[in-house]
């Protein structure tokens, strides 16, 4: 095994305590010294610079199992991560490698040449593990999957995309403009409507906390060809009553159902899918992994022309989880949620 000089003895982790109910405190995690792990054959030490936050950091606290078993009680909490690797006995990954896996919220992570871990570069310094996990990682490439291949975007679409100030929503808006759509953005505050509209370029914005999402997408649309939703909810009700013919609806989540208990209540305005000749689909990025890479080209290449780009909402240091978490439910982010660690 080859190792660098420098792997301390200890690091830190938050690890479950009890399942939360409603937004995460500090009464569900707790953050604890452990043992820096040391790789056996076939594995790796990471040492994690960046960690993902994603809503479903948030649905893997529930009890229920959805496509990834939970978090159980006493075990660091799962999120994607991306860093530099420090010791190594896997032949995939030499040190100093950049890699991405689905790890934790710890500062080393144990890392094995599995569908959830990609080398992303050799030794290179500079480079931008948050670009990566902001755009050109699973959340670029969930976007590009769920606006291009499911939706199928098409010039002259009128799309809406939910959660579209989002680290997902706001790429997912961003393609379907670089298609020739017409794009409606829905967020959660007259600030990220401004953002969507000033800065991403949207066509329009709609705040769904403010306004009649249904009543102004019929200003503004007046039908959805395309809705790529992220929220679910009433939110999700209110554009199924907007469909155009043969519309499309692309569910990549539900985050408005995350911290409740239950079974999340069905939308009421199913029945525009059989009058409108309505498709909607589900899908999961998970699925198509060994794709990133191919995927994430494309998305590096629209970004060099200038013609897509990513907000990442920096937080700094494992002390900083719970808050971060938080954000992505009370509507605090703007783009991707990143904890940074030094």
């Amino acid at each position: 095994m080859s190792a660098a000089g420098s792997v301390p003895e200890t690091m830190q982790r938050i690890v479950l305590r009890r399942r939360p109910e409603g937004l995460v405190t500090w009464d569900d995690v707790e953050l604890v010294a452990a043992p820096v792990p040391v790789p056996g054959p076939g594995e790796a030490l990471l040492r994690n610079e960046v960690l993902a936050i994603d809503a479903s950091v948030r649905s893997w606290l529930s009890p229920a199992r959805g496509y990834l078993p939970p978090v159980e009680i006493g075990e660091a909490v799962r999120c994607s991560s991306a860093g530099r690797i420090v010791a190594t006995d896997c032949g995939a990954y030499g040190l100093d490698d950049v890699v991405t896996s689905l790890a934790a919220w710890e500062e080393y992570s144990i890392v094995r040449d599995d569908i959830f871990t990609t080398r992303l570069s050799g030794p290179d310094p500079d480079y931008d593990t948050t670009g990566y996990l902001s755009l050109y990682g699973s959340t670029g490439c969930t976007a590009y999957i769920g606006m291009v291949e499911v939706g199928q975007v098409k010039a002259g679409d009128v799309v809406v995309v939910s959660a579209a100030a989002g680290a997902t929503g706001s790429i997912a808006a961003q393609i379907a403009k670089l298609h020739g759509a017409r794009v409606i953005g829905i967020a959660g505050s007259d600030d990220k409507c401004a953002w969507l509209l000033d800065e991403v370029g949207l066509d329009g914005a709609i705040n769904h906390r403010t306004e009649d999402v249904s009543a102004r997408i019929k200003e503004l649309g007046p039908r959805v060809d395309l809705f790529f939703d992220n929220v679910g909810g009433a939110v999700l009700d209110a554009v199924l009553s907007r469909l155009a013919m043969h519309a499309r609806v692309v569910l990549c989540g539900a985050i408005s159902t995350y911290n409740e208990t239950g079974k999340a209540p069905g939308p009421a305005n199913y029945l525009q899918l059989i009058q409108q000749r309505a498709t909607m689909t589900g899908f999961l990025s998970l699925d198509d992994v060994p794709r990133f890479p191919e995927i994430g080209e494309v998305l590096r290449a629209w970004e060099r022309e200038g013609r897509l780009r990513y907000h990442a909402d920096l937080h700094h240091g494992l002390g900083s989880s719970v808050d971060a978490l938080n954000a992505m439910f009370t509507g605090a982010n703007t783009g991707k949620v990143v904890i940074t660690l030094p």
